[in-house]
Order: C-alpha cells, then sequence, then structure tokens
C-alpha cells in the first residue's frame, strides 16, 4: 500500500482509507470483523468513523472490539456534533458536550486517543471560540492529536483558522468534504483556502456513490444491491444524462490506457496537491483488494488535464 506524507505535519498515512460508515449498519459485526482484519493485513493506515456511524455508537464498538493492538498502527479519525438521540439533547460543539463526546467515542474505540477528531457539522448556536478552546485543550491534553472539519465551505474554513490564530489555538489540519470527478465544487473556495492555510482534503464519495466504479450502464438495470440501486436519493444525486456522459467518455479514456473506472477516479484525486487520502468503503474484503489495487496509478499533468476537460465540472484554482 502506498504511504503518503501529510505535509510539514510529519504524519504519514495510506493513499487509501477506509471509510467505516459500514460497519453496525450495512453489515453486521462479522462482516465488518472481515473487512477490518483485511484492511489491516492489506496496510491500511488512514481510517475514518465517527460517533453517529452504525446507528449512533456501532461503527466505534466495531473497531474498539476488533482493532485490540493493532490500534497503534494506523491513523484513527472520529467526528462529533451529529445528533447522537432523536431528542436532539445530545450533540453540537459547546465545550460540555466536546468533552462528553470525546470520552464516549475514546470508550467504545478502546483508545487513549484520537489521531484526526473532527466537527461533523457546524453549530450556529455555540460561539466558534468556545469550540476552538475545547477542541485546543483536547490536544494539550493528549486525547487529540490534530483537529479538522466535516462537510465545510470555504468561509467558515477561513474563520475558523482565522480564530485559531487570535486565541493562539490548534488550527484545523484536515478537512472532509465530497469531491469525486462528478462532485467538485470545492474547487471554488473551499480548495484554495486550503491550499493557502495548509490545510489537507478527505474526500468522501470518491466513486461518486459507485457511479463511478465501472458497474452502472446507460439503460441498463442498476446493479443489485448497490448504494445507488436502494436509495433514490442517491440516484437523483448522480443519475442524469450530464453525468452519463462524462462517465462514458472517462470510461473510454481509462479503456484506452488498460485501466478501469475505479482507477482512474482514484489517481485523478491522488493527484490533487490538497488531497491526503482517498476514503473509500468497503463491505466485503474482496472490495478492499481491488481498491488497494486501484491506487497504483499515476497521471501525468497531461492527463490530468485531460481527465479535467472530460469531467465538464472544472472551476479555475
Amino acid at each position: 500500500m502506498k504511504q503518503r506524507k501529510i505535509g510539514n505535519t510529519g504524519i504519514t498515512v495510506s493513499a487509501l482509507g477506509l471509510g467505516c460508515n459500514n460497519f453496525g449498519l450495512r453489515i453486521d459485526t462479522e462482516a465488518s470483523r472481515a473487512v477490518i482484519h483485511k484492511a489491516l493485513d492489506l496496510g491500511i493506515t488512514f481510517w475514518d468513523t465517527a460517533d453517529v456511524y452504525g446507528k449512533r455508537g456501532g461503527s466505534e464498538t466495531c473497531l474498539g472490539q476488533f482493532l485490540g493492538p493493532r490500534r497503534k498502527d494506523i491513523f484513527l479519525a472520529s467526528k462529533f456534533g451529529a445528533p447522537m438521540d432523536d431528542a436532539g439533547t445530545l450533540g453540537g460543539c459547546s465545550r460540555k458536550y466536546i468533552m462528553t463526546a470525546v470520552e464516549a467515542s475514546l470508550k467504545r474505540l478502546k483508545t487513549d486517543w484520537l489521531d484526526l477528531y473532527q466537527m461533523h457539522r457546524f453549530d450556529q448556536a455555540t460561539p466558534l471560540e468556545e469550540t476552538m478552546r475545547a477542541l485546543d485543550d483536547l490536544v494539550k491534553q493528549g486525547k487529540v492529536r490534530y483537529l479538522g472539519f466535516s462537510t465545510l465551505v470555504g468561509w467558515p474554513f477561513v474563520d475558523m483558522q482565522w480564530t485559531a490564530r487570535q486565541l493562539g489555538t490548534t488550527p484545523l489540519t484536515f478537512c472532509e468534504s465530497e469531491y469525486s470527478l462528478l462532485k467538485r465544487d470545492d474547487e471554488q473556495d473551499l480548495i484554495p483556502a486550503m491550499l493557502k492555510h495548509g490545510a489537507h482534503l478527505l474526500p468522501y464519495y470518491p466513486l461518486a456513490g459507485g457511479f463511478l466504479s465501472g458497474k452502472y450502464k446507460r439503460n441498463a438495470p442498476l446493479p443489485e444491491g448497490a448504494r445507488i440501486t436502494k436509495g433514490a436519493r442517491y440516484q437523483g444525486m448522480w443519475i442524469n444524462d450530464e453525468n452519463w456522459d462524462i462517465l462514458e467518455k472517462l470510461e473510454a479514456f481509462a479503456a484506452a490506457r488498460g485501466r478501469s473506472m475505479i482507477e482512474l477516479a482514484f489517481a485523478w484525486l491522488l493527484a490533487q496537491p490538497v488531497l491526503a487520502s482517498v476514503i473509500a468503503g468497503a463491505t466485503k474484503p474482496g472490495q478492499l483488494e481491488a481498491n488497494v489495487r486501484a491506487v497504483d496509478w499515476e497521471l501525468t499533468p497531461a492527463e490530468v488535464a485531460e481527465v479535467n476537460e472530460i469531467s465538464n465540472k472544472y472551476v479555475p484554482l
């Protein structure tokens, strides 16, 4: 597995990361164990979970159960802030909740520290200074190494970095956001801001929910059991004539070079200067093996430019 150095942080993580939202949700405990152990054996060292994943706590619990002494071999990221109860009383980014949430995550994960702790969503009800000071305290206590945010846009990211600078607290090192050949909105403001402030992108849905996996064909039945097939919301997100046109051109580009669509989708992401690790989930060990093979292709600058033109969603940085 290729490893990537993350800027001047001293962090080294695998080019392919493991998205852990399937554990305790789409697959049961035994299937989760098989995926977790295979990911460890393949050398995947970046692991992304959240307290809310797996029906609120299920993903972290699975990881805590099966990582064992190999916890020290990975860079483990979790998140807080999304509602952890139906009443809406457990959530947000207040100091009181952050201190409670991190202890609950550490207990479920059976670990003493998180390598990355990310705010899952912006909390308009809590002063940003309160949130940043609380997170800085976690870093100073050794419970968290680095800070990040999930699903953020450009101006709040800059505001958070400026606030950290003014307070003298720990800034954000990572931002997790949806980014793929079919979803490039972040090139307008978030990615330029991250390049300016030295943060690193963790893209989720790198295959556009599977649409870029090579399994989907125009005017053909949708693959049985796939994410897009099972969810009308996902079909609305990705299945349209424009995306079919782009997909078919990308497939031709990959086929001309003896490569698959998964290889192209991952290679294009890994060619982006802001990228840290590509987050991809899996429900079976075999999917992990295919994903690991897919990160070996390094696109030339000319190929990146050609793919940018094909995707028809390019916004100049």
